[in-house]
């Protein structure tokens, strides 16, 4: 697991040290997850990259980056550069193996990668026969050369976002990527399929629309970049329905003064802006002379994205991603449980007349009062979560009730059918095989429910209705409130699918009665 964060700003100027601190700063955001390498990218003195990259705590980058011979005053109008923090899965913690890693020594194109590419080692293998030399033990390495191959076998006559087309359409896995490269200065491309990416937008002005136009490809893509066919192919690229979102022009039609924060986590953008949009898989943002264009190749039946993509307001504060008087943020989280329990069931729980009322449930629930059974479906401490309620969710709501785990109910290829009613739990919205899991029901008809903390992740986004915990954001490792509001989210779900049971009344009065005393038991 890794973190990454890129900044971009156009007509606003900014020193070459407050580019650098602005990185440091979202990386310092980042790594709360526990790392165990940093490194970063911006602008030499003639466009080429300047990559710096420390093994240790961001804190050691930043040492390192006051050593070093540049000149941190130079001021730059517009400026694009990418921030990486490594949990190592290819490789052994090193500066080598750290991110950004680079196509050649020249640092033509560099790359931010949080995921795992499965199908690297081929392409590895591919290129080292084509004479390419790699110096460190990373999948991501193999992405950045290839990017530069593909460039190279089109005579260096692609834009940036149809190079990294071509590049993504070779890759297997989960991923989100930031490009940056010499050839395409003040410009960065970004993608994401399983990985979380999400872009933060700062103006002075308002914006005037709240939404970015998602450009499709008329013809079907040009050849692909494998290796087999790349070499002498058509170079013609797909016609692009051009729409140009309005949201970033002034009032006299004009580019205005703009910057971008791009990040895996809303943490490290709450603090610069609250205004995001968040991509969707195969996405692919291209940021250059202030625009923002999201663009896909192209529009099948099967592809039911939105033709926009909304600019949404984070909900979070600064202060909830802050550590106060605290030791550390798991001591902070235990505290908040009085909190974040009352701030579940805020304006859900009539507590005087027992009734229950959960607003992202409306119009399903008679459907899932229907259900052949419910399946709960997540990872972690959240599977712990479903393992825990499964006896009072099936006491209430009289429907046979299963707790899978996520990575076991893939690997099984567990029967799913229309009739069956799938809850995925997820703190973050994001957790890679909850998620493969979610789009596996969804494909054989089932309703699925999400059950998360966090607004405009992939599973609030994908399925059909679901409950927003309202827990605030859980910076430790070890989940504790998000357990809490988690628990109480289901529980009170059950109480709701068992309104319009009398056999029950009795028992959904007792447990409303002990909701309404658990915060003041918590608190002692």
């Amino acid at each position: 697991m890794c973190g990454i964060f890129g900044y971009c700003n156009f007509l606003c100027e900014r020193s070459r040290r407050e580019v650098t601190d602005t990185l440091l700063n979202g990386l310092s955001r980042l790594e709360y997850r526990g790392y165990d390498s940093s490194g970063f990218a911006v602008d030499g003195d003639n466009d080429e990259a300047v990559i710096i990259k420390q093994v240790g705590k961001v804190a050691a980058l930043k040492k390192l980056v006051d050593e070093q011979p540049l000149d941190f005053e130079k001021p730059f109008i517009s400026h694009c550069g990418m921030a990486h923090t490594r949990w190592a899965t290819h490789g052994q913690p090193s500066q080598i193996n750290s991110h950004p890693q680079r196509s050649d020594v020249d640092n033509e194109f560099t790359i931010v990668h949080n995921g795992i590419i499965t199908n690297y080692k081929e392409i590895k293998l591919l290129l080292e026969k084509k004479g390419y030399v790699f110096e460190s033990d990373t999948d991501t390495e193999c992405v950045a050369k290839l990017t530069k191959y593909v460039y190279d076998s089109h005579n260096k006559d692609l834009s940036l976002t149809d190079l990294v087309k071509a590049v993504v359409k070779e890759l297997e896995g989960s991923y989100a990527f930031i490009f940056k490269s010499k050839y395409f200065p003040n410009e960065i491309v970004a993608t994401r399929r399983g990985s979380p990416l999400l872009i933060g937008v700062k103006t002075a002005k308002k914006l005037k629309v709240d939404f970015v136009d998602v450009e499709f490809g008329n013809n079907p893509t040009p050849k692909d970049a494998s290796f087999a066919a790349v070499e002498g192919q058509d170079n013609s690229r797909p016609a692009l329905n051009r729409s140009q979102s309005r949201a970033f022009l002034s009032e006299d039609g004009l580019p205005q003064p703009i910057e971008y924060f791009l990040a895996s986590d809303a943490s490290a953008i709450v603090e610069h802006t609250k205004r995001v949009l968040y991509l969707e898989d195969d996405d692919i943002a291209h940021i250059a002379d202030g625009e923002l264009h999201i663009h896909r190749v192209r529009r099948s039946k099967e592809d039911k994205t939105p033709a926009t993509r909304s600019i949404q307001t984070l909900e979070i504060e600064l202060a909830e991603i802050m550590k106060g008087s605290f030791d550390h943020f798991m001591q902070k989280e235990i505290y908040e449980q009085p909190e974040s329990v009352v701030n579940t069931m805020r304006g859900r729980v009539n507590f005087e007349n027992h009734e229950v009322t959960l607003g992202g449930l409306r119009g399903f629930t008679q459907v899932i009062r229907r259900a052949r059974r419910i399946i709960f479906i997540a990872c972690g401490t959240s599977y712990h979560s479903c393992l825990a309620t499964r006896s009072i969710f099936e006491e209430l709501s009289e429907i046979g009730t299963q707790a899978e785990l996520a990575s076991d109910f893939l690997d099984r290829g567990s029967p799913i059918f229309r009739d069956d009613v799938c809850v995925f739990v997820s703190q973050s919205g994001e957790t890679a095989d909850t998620i493969l899991a979610m789009r596996y029901c969804l494909e054989r008809g089932a309703l699925c429910v999400g059950i998360t903390n966090t607004v405009g992740s992939s599973i609030s986004r994908e399925t059909h209705c679901g409950v927003h915990i309202n827990a605030g954001p859980e910076i430790g490792v070890a989940s504790t409130k998000a357990y809490t509001s988690q628990y109480i989210a289901l529980v009170m779900m059950a109480l709701q699918l068992a309104s319009d049971r009398t056999s029950t009344q009795k028992r959904r009065e007792e447990i409303i009665d002990g909701l309404y005393r658990l915060p003041g038991h918590i608190k002692e």
